[in-house]
């Protein structure tokens, strides 16, 4: 069972930066061989959803406010399972929760999503829907999606 909290960055503890950042680094540097700077000056924004079991941090998203940049858009990122919970439906729980976190504080703008490829049919199931053509991101094949809120 892994149950869900909004924090803001200032709200994290120390131990939570720390293991945000080893499981960022354990799935997306490690098990993907992604080489990026993911420590990216965007997290001190961002609205971060912890996912947490008896353990600790197993899940983990976070919601980019882009109004600087686009007040069009608000976008959520760094979206990732432990290895040890996937195939448990916990990646649904995590992104239904990021949208219920974001209708609540934005009506009416659009949601977009930097996707691996792969992973185009899982977004689906959540209402997005891919833009545009396809683009290398850290080596791996990335699309575009939108959902409207």
């Amino acid at each position: 069972m892994i149950s869900f909290d909004v924090k803001n960055y200032n709200d994290l503890s120390q131990k939570n930066i720390h293991d945000i950042f080893a499981l960022r680094s354990e799935v997306f540097v490690l098990e993907q061989r992604c080489i990026y700077q993911d420590i990216d000056g965007k997290d001190i924004e961002a609205i971060h959803i912890v996912g947490k079991d008896k353990k600790g941090i197993v899940a983990y998203a976070r919601i980019l406010n882009t109004k600087k940049i686009n007040p069009s858009w608000i976008s959520i990122g760094r979206i990732v399972i432990s290895k040890r919970k996937r195939g448990k439906g916990y990646g649904h729980k995590l992104v239904d929760f990021c949208l219920e976190v974001i209708k609540k504080k934005e009506k009416k703008r659009k949601i977009k999503i930097s996707a691996q490829e792969h992973l185009k049919e899982f977004y689906e199931q959540h209402g997005f829907i891919k833009r545009g053509e396809g683009y290398l991101e850290d080596g791996i094949p990335h699309i575009e999606m939108i959902i409207k809120n």
